[in-house]
């Protein structure tokens, strides 16, 4: 157990969000005051805020270690990284390592980059501030530069004023795996009320097009879920109703998520190669038999191999493959085997995830099960990877992370030169609105002067029937400006202004 002390509760999530990168998986408590008693043998940091200087204190294995920064700071923002600096500093000193991405937890490193290359920042500056602000790693800050560099050009004739991408969800798995917390429900109870599901549907997308209709589309994804949990007719009249309802003049990708091949059949392939999809995602996972049957995908690794096969025989000519690092019982020899296997295959993308356990998902809610089965991610195992996908001819085109990632590592997508997933660059870069729509879609609106506003759809597909009207409602409203605000980590704006800006830090 941790225990946490604050004179002042403020930046609670994010001292919790580096504990956690340090300390995986131990419990940490927190206390309002400074002057709790820690039960002994157990660990404790302290955080005080003063009028004209901030301190931090961690008791660990060799007694206290106190850090001290002085001088008033202005803004909470700098305010929030002076502390963390304060805080890795002292973990630093009482665990013996850094952590590859410093004090960035759940932030866009590829966000911060992309702001000072728009400002045209020299990116031996950049460099620089990202190690001197969240003491990055020589090796992340290269490898958040390269594709902050890819992610600018393969954006540059991208609408973000005038232009919008559409998310249409489909909540619906065969089974639920392991680690997910996505909204998803089992197909096999809801195939009877698809057909309504689908109605439902039709509806968000008649007024999105409607409302939407003086604005370029410039991507579509289909996603879930499972999307390929639909029939080939429902795919069909589905991708259909988009083509009919849509202006897609200024399209320029259009992806579908075939996700699990135990829901995919060469009629849904046809089906999807009937229309527009220029990309679509085959995701094993793992081309660990044994993994599957662990974390509940009930697939074999032979029908992974299959179902790409025939994927290629119809045509698809941009195939994306999902991987978690991470997954239970899975080290390098593991791994080593999943990336022997897909390079055999030759997808066009690969989207290398490290795993993160969610507080949804069934491996936390039921960790006692698991808790004895190795979960590793390493630096190693990442190199790794990543060299496999280096002489598949496949290059680091973007790059997000999530709290309570193994190994604190990040998530990166890979592709062949023009074959890049320009949706999975705009979510993550957060510069064009997006409207989404289906249960537990979340839309964004991306407003003048970078403000950032979204509303969510109920996730409940049973509620989402009976309420499509006010889920219409709430785009209305948030498309007008009145949606809810979201303060925006690490804005880039604000840190170009910032950048550069005389600093001292007493330890």
């Amino acid at each position: 157990m941790i225990h946490l002390y604050f004179n002042k509760v403020d930046y609670e999530y994010d001292v919790r969000g580096l504990l956690n990168a340090f300390y995986p998986g131990e419990p940490v408590a927190t206390h309002a005051g400074l002057n709790g008693r820690t039960p002994a043998g157990e660990k404790a940091l302290k955080v005080a805020f003063y009028p004209e200087r901030t301190e931090v204190r961690f008791r660990g294995a060799d007694g206290w270690r106190r850090r001290t920064a002085a001088g008033t700071v202005s803004g909470r923002q700098e305010k929030k990284n002076v502390l963390k600096r304060l805080i890795y500093g002292l973990l630093v000193k009482e665990t013996g390592r850094s952590l590859p991405w410093g004090t960035l937890t759940g932030i866009r490193p590829t966000k911060i980059v992309m702001g000072f290359l728009e400002t045209g920042r020299d990116i031996r500056a950049i460099d620089r501030y990202l190690e001197d602000e969240y003491r990055v790693s020589e090796e992340k800050r290269k490898l958040a530069i390269g594709i902050a560099g890819r992610e600018r050009e393969i954006l540059k004739e991208i609408d973000y004023e005038n232009g919008y991408s559409l998310y249409i969800g489909i909540p619906f798995c065969p089974t639920t795996c392991l680690y997910c917390s996505f909204t998803s429900y089992p197909i096999g109870k809801w195939s009877g009320r698809m057909e309504e599901y689908l109605a439902a549907l039709f509806r968000e997308l008649d007024y999105t097009a409607e409302a939407f209709s003086g604005r370029n589309l410039n991507a579509v994804y289909l996603g879930g879920g499972t999307p390929t949990t639909l029939t080939a007719d429902q795919m069909d009249r589905l991708l259909g109703r988009v083509e009919e309802t849509f202006d897609l003049s200024a399209l320029r990708e259009f992806t579908v998520e075939a996700g699990r091949p135990d829901s995919i059949t060469e009629e849904k392939l046809a089906a999807i190669r009937g229309h527009r999809v220029s990309r679509i995602s085959l995701n094993p996972q793992s081309m660990n038999q044994k993994t599957l049957d662990l974390i509940g995908r009930r697939h074999t690794t032979e029908q992974i191999r299959e179902v790409y096969g025939m994927a290629r025989d119809m045509g698809f000519d941009n195939i994306n493959m999902d991987l978690i690092l991470g997954l239970p019982g899975e080290g390098a020899p593991e791994v080593r085997h999943t990336m022997e296997e897909v390079a055999a295959l030759g997808p066009d993308n690969l989207t290398v995830h490290s795993l993160a356990v969610k507080r949804a998902s069934r491996l936390n809610l039921e960790w006692e099960k698991y808790a004895e089965i190795s979960m590793e991610n390493s630096k190693e195992i990442m190199d790794m990877t990543a060299g496999y996908a280096d002489r598949m001819g496949l290059e680091p085109y973007y790059l997000y992370r999530q709290k309570s990632m193994a190994g604190n590592l990040e998530n990166v997508g890979y592709a062949r030169p023009g074959k890049a997933g320009i949706y999975n660059i705009l979510i993550m870069e957060e510069k064009q609105t997006i409207v989404a729509c289906g249960a537990g879609a979340t839309s964004k609106a991306v407003f003048e002067g970078s403000r950032i506003e979204r509303c969510e759809n109920v996730k409940d597909v049973a509620l989402y029937l009976e309420k499509t009207d006010e889920m219409i409602e709430r785009k209305r409203r948030l498309f007008a400006g009145k949606g809810e605000k979201r303060e925006v980590p690490a804005s880039p704006r604000k840190a170009a202004a910032e950048f550069g800006a005389d600093r001292e830090e007493r330890t």
